[in-house]
């Protein structure tokens, strides 16, 4: 069976087989700074789509995905040139003051640049190797711990990511023979979530064979349909204790990805499993890389997992709503937090917990205001031309006339400069 046979989670509904026993505790692995897995917080990662050969527009974007909020970022190493570049980026990134781990993805001819480029292998956080491609026949075994060894001695952790888009057609082939002489054989959906997972664990334990402690080992499970990701790490989750980092791969563009990474994500993150995840969207022409990050970010926020910053509440709109001047405040709002969080990050302790309403009339407006730190409630079609701004639950003042965005932003920056403890006093 090659991977092109795999039936589409379009016509799979989840199978009975996903129903695994619940996970046990991860074991804790140090990537640079980062925690991930062993009762850490969620971490959240992106990757670049920069020419890794050039470390000036590489650096760039990693900074920007650093301080979107990304604490861990992959880039592509894929050639000679790519793997000398890694050094100089790592340079340019503390010439930044960006200190965010950086990890290389290899596939097919990692062993030989780590080999050939112990600079690249020093500076990398991490390494991700691919066992459907780190090799192929008899080199297999062989490429892979070479870079195994590598990590042993530098020591760097390694993530083992299985893709059904680059299955290992050997494992497949084993498996179909196995399938062949069971009493009830498996569909093929079945078998080829065994490939991933057993190519993965297997992986695994090779590299504690060859010395890479326990520790120093995360796994991946990617594949490009939810109720088959679900399915995937459900399973794999009740058969080991490692670290497991989440994605669903080619996820697609737009509100699709998101909708998909965040249908099989959040099932999976609600049952307790995963320690870092990544949002694989494909962004829109001259949309920057950033998109994925908020989105991963503000999945484990409204999920209650963890806080990144300030959640502004806002109704759809109806009838009853003034559209476009509503729609314009919760847009103002809800930009003016992403543009100062990172310095309210930096200045205020627990100001990502801050909770914001911008509500469109008197309906659920004043409601929903009052459960908010900072909450108005606009007037909508036939109401009085007043707004009024609630603090902390109780009405504090109202605002009318053509200035009220900005002089609720204001009001804002004053709540936060007022509630939140500044870390330089």
């Amino acid at each position: 069976m090659s991977t092109s046979q795999i039936p589409s989670s379009a016509s799979s509904p989840l199978p009975q087989d996903a129903c695994a026993a619940p996970r046990r505790p991860s074991v804790g692995v140090q990537v640079g700074k980062v925690t991930v897995g062993g009762g850490a917080p969620i971490v959240v990662q992106s990757m670049t789509n920069t020419d890794t050969e050039d470390p000036a527009s590489t650096a760039k974007q990693i900074a920007e995905l650093a301080r979107a909020g990304s604490e861990l970022v992959r880039i592509t190493v894929n050639t000679p040139a790519a793997a000398a570049a890694v050094p100089r980026i790592a340079e340019r990134l503390a010439m930044m003051g960006v200190e965010v781990p950086i990890i290389g993805d290899f596939h097919y001819n990692g062993h030989q640049l780590l080999q050939d480029e112990p600079a690249c292998a020093e500076a990398l956080a991490k390494y991700r190797i691919n066992p459907g491609n780190v090799g192929f026949g008899k080199k297999k075994d062989s490429q892979f711990g070479a870079i195994i060894e590598k990590a042993i001695q530098y020591g760097k952790p390694v993530r083992i990511g299985a893709n059904w888009g680059s299955l290992d057609q050997a494992m497949v082939a084993t498996l179909m023979d196995e399938n062949h002489t069971r009493a009830r054989p498996w569909d093929a959906a079945h078998v080829a979530r065994e490939a991933l997972i057993r190519s993965a664990l297997d992986s695994a334990v090779l590299a504690e064979k060859i010395g890479l402690p326990r520790e120093r080992i995360i796994l991946s499970c990617k594949v490009s349909g939810v109720q088959e990701l679900i399915a995937v790490y459900r399973d794999l989750a009740a058969r080991c204790d490692y670290a497991l980092h989440l994605g669903l791969t080619e996820a697609g563009m737009g509100s699709k990805g998101i909708t998909a990474s965040s249908s099989a994500l959040g099932v999976l993150l609600q049952l307790g499993i995963g320690d870092t995840i990544r949002i694989s969207l494909t962004p829109e022409p001259g949309a920057p890389r950033t998109g994925e990050v908020i989105v991963a970010q503000e999945l484990l926020q409204t999920m209650g997992l963890r806080s990144f910053t300030p959640l502004v509440t806002a109704c759809p709109g109806c009838g009853r709503t003034t559209s476009e001047f509503f729609q314009e405040l919760a847009k103002t709002v809800q930009e003016h937090v992403r543009e100062q969080m990172p310095v309210w990050r930096v200045k205020y302790d627990g100001v990502e917990n801050l909770t914001l309403a911008v509500m469109g009339c008197v309906v659920n407006g004043p409601g929903e205001s009052k459960h908010a730190n900072i909450g108005i409630s606009l007037p909508g079609n036939g109401e009085a031309p007043a707004a009024p701004v609630f603090i902390d639950g109780e009405k504090a003042m109202t605002l009318r006339g053509d200035n009220i965005a900005h002089e609720f932003v204001g009001i804002l920056d004053d709540y936060v400069a007022r509630k939140y403890a500044s870390r330089a006093g």
